[in-house]
């Protein structure tokens, strides 16, 4: 008897090991796709030089990456419904690898822009079924953990990712930046095709992973994202002024202090999935309540260098502390189609990005309320909305279980 329970005990070792591995193939994955849509940001100088158009031309090479994601993600999905999810991840991830190998040798900017909408193809679909995959391959109240696991990779292309792939792209040329990303998604593919298992996709026909559309809960879970993250990017994307021309930052100390809001943001999203496998709801909406104090009271102490500090290590880790949170409740709510609901929120959260930068940058050009000053302000408004629809969820799921 004692040596079958240890042979058991060994196989489940095993087991767990091999989903270790397959969690840290995706997580290598999201953090190519993540570095990916971010190092952009960091070369702009460079990329608009070499190709002789302005800063705010190349930076529409940011929207395009956007745009491709929120557009691609859906079209992606419903078009690859037959396929396995593995050999759906390869698929993805050889499209990525193009893309980015096309980035390196654009001659020009619509080659680039073109190679940069081709990259973010992937980036919903993948996250979608990333997402799934790692909710399959742990027990079912480890679940949002996993996920954490693997969006960790898009936190540490924040962190470690961008600021060297910078280094590299200003010493050596934008270009060598790129031909790292094609490296490390090749890398990832590896990963990917000789750790993680074999997961069926499940037989349903496209009329019926369409009809989860029909659902009202998908709704208030889509807009759940969408407002509750959107809150972040209307902060976030205007970090660096707020730190230079109101607290009063160096604007050469600004990378240093994105690395504490990267190390919050890695700390949240870990522990977010914890609090999410425990109570998800409950959690979901206590972090949001939390994200949307700690912006408002952000319009205060933001002339105020040492609390700003600790504020934006604060803000990083209530940020993405719904990340985890967000995704397994999508998950939860549209179970008969699962990779179509969770790669829809994915460009949910792209969408809750664009909409934040656009109400941010709608606040500081009119002049709302002060105009720059005001932006943490508008933006705990925008999460308050998605706390709202969070109260709305909750209700809703309640009256079901009732029923």
């Amino acid at each position: 008897m004692g040596s079958i329970n240890i042979n058991q005990d060994s196989s489940n070792i095993a087991t767990q090991k091999g989903s270790t591995a397959a969690l840290y193939a995706l997580t290598l994955g999201a953090f190519a796709i993540g570095l990916t849509e971010f190092i952009i940001m960091g070369l702009l100088p460079e990329v608009a030089s070499s190709l002789n158009v302005s800063i705010s031309m190349a930076g529409m090479l940011v929207t395009g990456y956007a745009l491709g994601v929120a557009i691609g993600a859906p079209i992606i999905t419903v078009a690859t419904n037959k396929m396995k999810r593995k050999e759906l991840l390869i698929f993805l991830m050889i499209l990525f690898i193009a893309g980015n190998l096309l980035a390196a040798l654009a001659p020009n900017y619509t080659i680039l822009m073109i190679a940069r909408i081709l990259a973010a193809l992937t980036h919903g679909s993948f996250f979608g079924v990333g997402s799934v995959i790692a909710a399959e391959l742990v027990p079912k109240e480890k679940r949002a953990g996993a996920i954490a696991i693997m969006f960790t990779g898009l936190t540490l292309a924040n962190i470690l990712g961008v600021p060297f792939g910078t280094y590299i792209g200003q010493a050596f040329g934008w270009r060598s930046t790129f031909w790292s990303i094609t490296m490390i998604g090749i890398i990832a593919l590896l990963g990917i095709f000789l750790l993680v298992p074999r997961v069926e996709a499940a037989q349903s026909s496209l009329k019926q992973e369409l009809g989860v559309l029909k659902q009202p809960a998908v709704h208030i879970a889509l807009l759940m994202t969408v407002f509750g993250f959107g809150g972040v990017f209307t902060a976030f994307t205007y970090i660096s002024p707020i730190l230079v021309e109101i607290t009063g930052f160096a604007p050469k100390s600004i990378s240093y202090i994105l690395v504490l809001f990267g190390v919050g943001i890695t700390i949240g999203n870990i522990y977010g999935g914890k609090l999410a496998d425990r109570k998800l709801l409950p959690s979901l909406l206590g972090i949001l309540v939390l994200l949307a104090i700690i912006l408002a009271v952000f319009s205060i102490t933001d002339q105020y260098k040492i609390f700003t500090l600790i504020m934006v290590f604060i803000f990083g880790i209530a940020a993405f502390g719904t990340v985890p949170g967000l995704q397994l409740h999508m998950l939860n709510t549209a179970k008969e189609a699962p990779t179509l609901a969770s790669t829809l929120n994915i460009a949910a959260f792209n969408l809750g990005n664009a909409l934040g930068a656009f109400i941010g940058g709608l606040v500081i050009d009119l002049g709302i309320g002060g105009g720059l000053s005001a932006v943490p302000w508008v933006a705990s408004l925008v999460t308050f909305v998605g706390i709202l629809l969070t109260l709305w969820g909750t209700h809703k799921q309640k009256r079901e279980n009732q029923a």
